[in-house]
């Protein structure tokens, strides 16, 4: 009997310095923001191995959109959007601020392939450039279809007038900046309104800018350049909890990708 209890104790003993071992580890991959710090995203693959794309992939995020490597195209029209409005949680998530819809926001449809809209972000400065050039905001809608593919659309904004979407959230933005991930009810929010100003696009096969970087992401980032006050641009930033003031990722290796822009054929008369 005695040495059953001298084994029951050191069973207990090893489970317990098993869970204390794990836990935190755990715990730290999950939350620890400093991992996101953009200033050291060429560390994300050495952090995790989760992450490892983020080192090693080929297809990264983002990238210089350069007009002499850009094939102009027509055939892959319009981006067909079925958006509706549904409930929100705005949430800061101490690397971005996260617009997350609940189910029936709407989807959009590429090649045959239904992609469900599932939340929103922002990055400043932009992390798409175009000829070298960075833009002061960029949003990522980002999509998911039924077996896991992923598509996210990009816009870009310079400071100038208000952007009327960012008007409608301010006053919820107010309530989760300077926090550590703290979300707050957005109410009903329609994706229409958020403006792409454009038909024309860019289109690339790429990866998800913050890890894992998952890649075989379907990218498509608006040609217009659209606007948002220095004010608007200046509270998604205060979601940054770091001294960078930024959370925008370097621009990545093309590795001989094909970039296309789609730009509609004009009526012509003969």
């Amino acid at each position: 009997m005695e040495k059953l209890s001298i084994f029951q104790l050191l069973y207990i003993t090893l489970f317990i310095s098993f869970i204390l071992h794990v836990i935190p580890t755990s715990s730290q991959e999950t939350v620890n923001e400093h991992d996101f710090d953009c200033r050291n995203s060429e560390r994300w693959g050495l952090l995790h191995k989760e992450w490892s794309a983020c080192s090693n992939g080929s297809m990264q995020s983002p990238i210089d959109l350069l007009s002499e490597r850009v094939e102009v195209v027509s055939h892959l029209g319009r981006l067909k959007r079925r958006y509706q409005p549904s409930n929100a949680t705005l949430k800061n998530r101490g690397h971005d601020m996260m617009l997350k819809w609940e189910s029936g926001a709407g989807s959009l449809q590429i090649n045959g392939t239904e992609y469900f809209l599932k939340q929103c972000h922002w990055h400043s400065p932009s992390e798409h450039t175009v000829n070298g050039k960075r833009h002061a905001l960029e949003i990522h809608k980002v999509h998911e279809s039924k077996d896991g593919k992923i598509a996210v659309v990009g816009i870009m904004y310079t400071i100038g007038r208000p952007d009327s979407f960012l008007l409608s959230l301010e006053e919820r933005l107010r309530l989760v900046v300077g926090t550590k991930e703290i979300e707050t009810v957005a109410g009903i929010v329609n994706p229409k309104d958020i403006k792409l100003g454009s038909r024309k696009y860019y289109r690339y096969i790429g990866s998800l800018t913050i890890p894992p970087c998952t890649e075989n992401v379907l990218w498509t980032i608006f040609g217009k350049v659209r606007t948002a006050s220095r004010k608007q641009v200046n509270l998604l930033r205060v979601a940054v909890h770091d001294q960078s003031d930024s959370n925008a990722r370097p621009i990545q290796v093309i590795n001989g990708r094909s970039v296309q822009l789609y730009r509609p054929e004009e009526n012509t008369t003969t």
